[in-house]
């Protein structure tokens, strides 16, 4: 399903599919802009054997990763699996190297705060009902060429828990993203099932993936997902519950994009959700510094 920023009804189709594809949402000068200030960023990151973090949709990887559950209140890095040869050396350029950096470059970064809260998003937030929401979690997630690693069928709710439920998720296409390359799939009206699963913090240390309820289709066409195709510039908007992956990227062209998680700042918000700010506060899509 596409639809454009000037569609009359984006809530409804939202609500119907738990996702909404908006083809044109931002020009492709501000994708360069972004693309260009992330590998500055790239380029001052300086591993060392603490930061050299794989993220990875591997549990055991991310249950005693400190570093990991440091970054909602900065800017870290996490490199590819693939990355490193089986003595723990990287076999690529370090550019090439790096999965995403996150989950604060919204409020810490001027180039992507003033993305993050564009006008034309604030908005579709409040076109989409939305408009009061906090931005919690930003990542730019580049999709590595050859050996870009993939994410399996998951929820957003499970990752960032409100009570109620109020996270939902904006991915905007920095590069075409192909089956080729590991574009998202979704499982259109999969936000109507009952979280399955919640990943937080544990006591003592480390995290653990707490299960809820029936597990949703992993994937695949014959289970009813639908792969989105879409152009640079294209945003996806997706509902906290909608069941949604990528596959890894065999190919030679990187798949860059952009994405941000909102909630809504008057719900609860679990002090053992695995994403923790410490003195950043949050900010809403018009709160521009």
């Amino acid at each position: 399903m596409t639809t454009g920023p000037t569609d009359a009804a984006p809530r409804e189709r939202f609500e119907a599919d738990g996702y909404l594809v908006l083809e044109d949402f931002f020009p492709s000068d501000e994708a360069a802009t972004l693309i260009a200030r992330a590998d500055e960023l790239v380029a001052a990151f300086k591993p060392d054997e603490v930061t050299r973090s794989i993220f990875s949709t591997n549990e055991q990887t991310r249950t005693s990763d400190d570093y990991f559950l440091a970054s909602g209140d900065r800017i870290s890095f996490f490199f590819e699996p693939e990355a490193f040869d089986s003595n723990g050396n990287l076999q690529v350029p370090l550019d090439r190297a790096i999965n995403k950096f996150g989950h604060a470059q919204h409020d810490l970064e001027p180039v992507f705060d003033d993305f993050s809260r564009h006008q034309r998003l604030a908005d579709l937030a409040g076109r989409l009902g939305v408009g009061g929401h906090a931005l919690v979690q930003s990542m730019l997630i580049f999709k590595q060429p050859g050996i870009g690693g993939e994410v399996s069928s998951h929820t957003d709710h499970t990752f960032l828990r409100t009570e109620p439920r109020s996270v939902v998720g904006f991915w905007f296409a920095l590069e075409d993203a192909t089956l080729d390359n590991g574009c998202l799939w979704a499982l259109p009206g999969g936000h109507r099932r009952k979280p399955a699963r919640r990943f937080r913090r544990a006591p003592g240390g480390g995290t653990t993936m707490e299960v809820l309820g029936d597990e949703p289709p992993a994937g695949g066409a014959e289970a009813g997902f639908v792969p989105l195709e879409v152009r640079s510039g294209t945003l996806i908007v997706l509902d906290g519950l909608l069941p949604h992956y990528s596959l890894a990227n065999r190919s030679q062209r990187r798949r860059a994009a952009y994405t941000l998680h909102a909630i809504d700042p008057t719900a609860h918000y679990p002090s053992d959700n695995w994403l923790q700010r410490n003195d950043l506060p949050l900010r809403g899509f018009r709160d521009r510094r």
